[in-house]
């Protein structure tokens, strides 16, 4: 006898064994025990869900002489006939080659004649979704009023594709995905009745494969057991599936998460050099992240990913290491990479620079990238940075401005001000002497010792001369937020800052400097204690004592942006919106 798959072989015969779909057998089950059986069925769900095969033991069961619990006996002469194929009660149609109006004429005219052996005579029709509107039209009056002894089933994996009137003359049962637990039960069945011995993670990836198929898993069970003359491995199935080595993706994944640019094209290059697919690459590493999120989550993350002990431990310690934010950014870029490729010209190119992109965030704009810069940022603060400070001179700190209280009314001689242009020579140092203290200092790039972090909180080649409240003219006002950003890019210290105040939007309510941002994480980091003295410092040194920051609602309507800037622009008129 001629091979058989083992889709073919270890096919159900009973409803008892049946996969799964339990709120379907269990209704087919009482039709048949009670008898009240239907004229039409449409059985519609993803390939491999048992459509087909419920059909024919359906069909067997409704024309069996004594059914067991609704399954067929397979005992009686009716069952014998049908399963020798020989029986003309059953007829299985496939409606993607048979779709024209003449195969359905056909059928209408030949279900007119009674069963020859059975009780019932059944058409199934697969695949109904392929069938013309001409088709159609013919088989709806036969499908509405149906002889007593014809059934009808429908087998489809599109029902949106079928016309209104075919569905609401139909019963319709909705297969649902097989999970994985019993996939694996299903394979390791077959395996034990067929000798072949198996790793249970190797079972496990072929389940996973299947993407809750039946089918489409022994499918695969078979090859693999055709690949390996021995015992089935977890390595074994992933060459059959064509999977690049699993420690070559976990490099790759681990360069990404580091934020390590070289090393990400470099193992990229490494895999792809072995003739690895495009595609395939990147579903492998999409993969990869789904288990590294998993174990990065979920308590039973073992049991979930049923990995090997080795490459389950790999994945924890890349997960260990990885922050969550940045394992589900790298996972969102892979996965619109994917949609990418179908319109991309070289597929390599795309999928490199998608991992390049999730490897850099300081080189992306968006505002998952800074969140993700500041994560670090604040991470290595909490973590702490000790150096080594050495003994240096410190100069003499410049005399505190501070801001007239405004229930205090001083008269003060005219005083004439001195141009913001006009500089004048700092102040010269006095030598001193500082003790070597360790100080905590964390962007900074190099050692600094106390007084020099004194003296470059705001440093600049020159100082300006201190200005008086009220004193700014309108040119100063339009150029101060440019000299408040350039304190900050000429200290170290303040690295962060300048990368926060960088996107600001500024304006003036009278004397009041305000500071202005879309972004929530920016907001919260610039109202800090710590942050808001600095800006406080660095403002008062241009002689602005008065500032607020402030978090610009994402939707603001323009229309009374505008009317706010012309009521700025002439104060003192009264201007009425009608």
């Amino acid at each position: 006898m001629a091979y058989l798959a083992f889709y073919r072989t270890f096919r159900p015969t009973t409803f008892d064994s049946v996969v799964r779909q339990e709120h379907i057998v269990k209704i087919l089950t009482n039709q048949i025990e009670t008898g009240k059986i239907g004229h039409a069925y449409l059985f519609c769900g993803p390939r491999g869900t048992g459509k087909t095969t419920l059909a024919k033991i359906f069909a067997k069961a409704i024309n069996c002489e004594s059914p067991v619990n609704g399954s067929p006996c397979g005992n009686c002469p009716t069952c014998k006939a049908l399963a020798s194929g020989a029986a003309l009660d059953i007829s299985e149609i496939d409606a993607a080659s048979n779709n024209g109006v003449d195969e359905m004429r056909d059928i209408r005219e030949k279900v007119q004649y009674p069963p020859v052996n059975g009780k019932y005579k059944v058409y199934i029709i697969d695949e109904v979704h392929m069938l013309t509107q001409s088709a159609f039209n013919a088989v709806l009056k036969t499908l509405e009023e149906p002889p007593a002894h014809a059934v009808f089933i429908l087998a489809t994996t599109e029902p949106q594709k079928i016309p209104a009137t075919i569905l609401s003359r139909c019963m319709r049962f909705d297969f649902k995905l097989i999970p994985q637990p019993d996939l694996e039960k299903l394979v390791k069945s077959v395996y034990d009745q067929t000798g072949k011995t198996y790793e249970d993670e190797a079972v496990a990836a072929i389940a996973r494969a299947g993407n809750g198929s039946a089918r489409d898993s022994l499918s695969i069970a078979d090859m693999c057991a055709s690949y390996s003359q021995g015992k089935l491995t977890y390595d074994d199935v992933n060459k059959v599936l064509g999977k690049a080595d699993f420690f070559a993706i976990a490099e790759i994944a681990e360069a990404v998460v580091s934020h390590n640019g070289g090393e990400t094209l470099t193992a990229t290059e490494s895999v792809l050099a072995t003739g690895k697919g495009v595609g395939v690459l990147l579903r492998d590493l999409l993969s990869f992240m789904n288990n590294l999120a998993v174990v990065k989550m979920c308590r039973n993350a073992e049991d979930i990913v049923n990995l090997p002990k080795d490459k389950y431990e790999k994945l924890k310690e890349i997960a260990d290491g990885a922050e969550g934010h940045t394992i589900l950014r790298t996972t969102e870029i892979l996965a619109k990479c994917e949609g990418d490729l179908r319109y991309a010209v070289d597929g390599r190119i795309t999928l490199e620079a998608a991992l390049i992109k999730a490897a850099m965030p300081s080189a992306d704009y968006d505002i998952e990238a800074l969140l993700a810069r500041i994560e670090k940022l604040e991470k290595q603060v909490a973590d702490g940075v000790k150096v080594k400070i050495e003994s240096r001179p410190a100069p003499t700190p410049a005399p505190e401005i501070k801001a007239p209280q405004p229930e205090q009314q001083v008269k003060r001689p005219p005083v004439e001000a001195v141009p913001l242009t006009e500089e004048i020579p700092a102040p010269k140092a006095k030598p001193a002497v500082v003790e070597e203290v360790e100080s905590f200092s964390p962007f900074d790039s190099e050692p600094v010792t106390a007084a020099e972090e004194q003296s470059t909180l705001f440093e600049q080649p020159t100082v300006s001369a201190p200005v008086q409240v009220g004193s700014l003219s309108d040119k100063d006002k339009a150029t101060l937020f440019g000299r408040f950003i350039r304190l900050f890019r000429t200290t170290r210290r303040n690295a962060v800052l300048f990368t926060l105040c960088m996107d600001l939007e500024s304006f003036f309510e009278g004397d009041t400097f305000v500071l202005l941002t879309t972004v929530e994480a920016v907001y919260r980091s610039l109202c800090r204690e710590d942050n808001k003295q600095f800006i406080a410092e660095a403002l008062q040194s241009l002689g602005v004592f008065s500032f607020d920051i402030r978090l610009k609602p994402k939707g603001e309507d323009k229309y009374e942006k505008a009317i706010g800037e012309l009521r700025d622009n002439f104060k003192g008129t009264d201007i009425q919106i009608k």
